[in-house]
């Protein structure tokens, strides 16, 4: 299910009364995607109004042939299964976050996650461009709407969206926007854009078919 409200919502319509409960909101499921370091997990938590649900684990020897940490030399724990939050938009509307795990060796669980997802945030990190292909490759083959934010970290390069959209070789339709992942307003908007792209292209897809 990409969205849907309480069963109650759904059986014939009642005449409204003063005491009738008020309707629950949609619920939207969102996946935040990206290569290995790039800030999935810091995301979903600086947005989740949830204590945000984590599965990471310590960065060990027996993984450093499989988890290039070149760029992110820092960085100690790594997401073995999924990223989980929560945040009201408004009254009507509800995201579900699911941080998908980056190492190509955990992909089999993208399938999962992936499953009535509305759409995607793929986040880049321009010092490593390259980690983000397989991610936007996923949602482009399977249809999937997404956003690239471009994750600016401190003592990064700053590029023009437009540079980037050019160097991942993405079509014109898809929304590039630059975000600080630690920030609650900024990945808000990233959130939106989305939503936003997403029902663009349902509304289009629509249109197609009605032809």
């Amino acid at each position: 299910m990409v969205f849907g409200r309480s069963e109650r919502d759904r059986g014939p319509a009642a005449a409204p009364t003063e005491s009738a409960a008020p309707a629950e909101p949609v619920t939207l499921k969102l996946l935040v995607a990206g290569g290995f370091g790039v800030g999935k997990t810091t995301l979903v938590g600086a947005v989740s109004e949830i204590r945000p649900l984590r599965t990471e684990e310590m960065l060990t020897e027996a993984g450093r042939p499989y988890d290039d940490t070149a760029g992110v030399e820092a960085k100690s724990t790594t997401t073995v299964v999924m990223d989980f939050g929560r945040i009201t938009i408004n009254d009507d509307l509800v995201l579900y976050l699911f941080g998908t795990p980056g190492q190509d060796r955990f992909w089999f669980l993208w399938d999962e996650l992936a499953q009535g997802a509305l759409g995607a945030v793929v986040l880049v990190d321009t010092r490593r461009l390259g980690d983000s292909f397989a991610a936007v490759d996923y949602f482009e083959r399977r249809g999937i709407p997404f956003t690239v934010a471009v994750n600016c970290f401190d003592g990064a390069e700053r590029h023009p969206a437009e540079r980037i959209r050019e160097a991942l070789d993405l079509d014109a339709g898809v929304p590039v926007m630059l975000c600080d992942a630690r920030e609650r307003d900024s990945v808000r908007d990233v959130l939106i854009s989305v939503i936003r792209h997403a029902m663009r292209a349902a509304a289009a897809e629509e249109a197609a078919t009605a032809r």
